[in-house]
């Protein structure tokens, strides 16, 4: 039986620390006592300090640079707590780097996003929590109980204070419409759609076409994840040409690798970046057209209540 009373334990893996940091200070609890390094042969060494036997355990791991490090190290946080004899383990990943490798688009190719599934759940992993998934069939990768949480009603919430006049949410291409047309109908704006040609399986993006009108209007541009840019700077130049206004960007996770938030930044008609802190974002990258909003209250109130047995469900019900 899991140990329910008191309160879950909760390990960082070295990906986000600050971010597990922000959520145990929302918890009012300490991070859980965890060694995680690597040895001088590149070997990876996980020794857990604290009794976790029958407890409920969390392990906190974002899937960023390096991604294939930052896998394998929560592949053995996670068996290391289940031969600690943990109650249940729950893997929570606040960005899950292999969402978009989630079909054969093409002969001889990988399916990765599920491959990491069956590597989570080989290692031990009872429960998975997400966020924001770029494909929402990565659940069904899972035999576990898969929770996919999402900030959009924290985004929501920024612009319908930021009050922009007459503006035009724009997705960055078709397949993000959907997750575009809630986000529009939330703050009461019109959606037009980019239409758009990705070159090859290169990181750039030729923009064909925008579907709507933006001339005139404040433009808040979404998209669910932001890497090198290239997506986002392509569409910014296409409903420019088209005569926006001043043009907000905004996504879930920034992950912004190199030079990416700059090239992004520097784009005069860009007004502000809006992401969230599912990956870190180091002080080089951070400037005044940017603005980071936490997760860590969205995912301490769904860790308490999966701790707790409650309904996680409820945090996004429409009051």
């Amino acid at each position: 039986m899991i140990g329910v009373n008191g309160n879950p334990v909760i390990f960082a893996g070295n990906s986000h620390p600050k971010l597990v940091s922000d959520i145990c200070e929302y918890l009012q609890q300490d991070v859980g006592q965890i060694e995680v390094f690597k040895f001088s042969n590149d070997n990876t060494f996980v020794r857990i300090l604290e009794n976790v036997r029958q407890k409920d355990v969390f392990i906190l791991q974002s899937t960023v640079e390096p991604v294939n490090d930052h896998i394998m190290e929560m592949l053995i946080m996670i068996d290391a707590a289940k031969r600690a004899s943990a109650g249940r383990i729950t893997a929570v990943i606040p960005f899950y780097s292999y969402a978009r490798t989630d079909k054969k688009d093409q002969p001889r190719v990988p399916i990765t996003g599920r491959l990491v599934a069956d590597l989570l759940e080989t290692a031990g992993a009872d429960r998975v929590v997400m966020l924001d998934l770029h494909a929402g069939q990565v659940q069904g990768f899972f035999h576990v109980p898969v929770d996919e949480l999402t900030a959009m009603p924290q985004l929501v919430d920024y612009f319908v204070q930021h009050n922009l006049q007459d503006p035009v949410v724009v997705a960055v291409d078709i397949g993000i419409s959907k997750k575009a047309r809630y986000f529009a109908d939330a703050v009461s704006a019109p959606l037009a759609i980019v239409e758009k040609r990705r070159l090859g399986n290169e990181d750039r993006v030729e923009s064909m076409n925008v579907i709507g009108e933006v001339r005139g209007h404040p433009v808040i541009l979404f998209d669910d994840e932001i890497s090198t840019g290239g997506t986002v700077i392509a569409a910014v130049e296409a409903i420019i040409a088209r005569g926006a206004g001043d043009v907000y960007v905004v996504a879930t996770h920034g992950v912004l690798p190199g030079e990416a938030s700059q090239r992004i930044t520097d784009i005069s008609h860009i007004k502000e970046l809006v992401i969230t802190d599912t990956a870190p974002l180091s002080e080089d990258k951070v400037n005044s057209k940017i603005k980071v909003i936490s997760v860590a209250p969205l995912l301490g109130e769904a860790i308490r209540r999966i701790h707790e047995g409650r309904s996680v469900g409820e945090l996004f019900t429409r009051k």
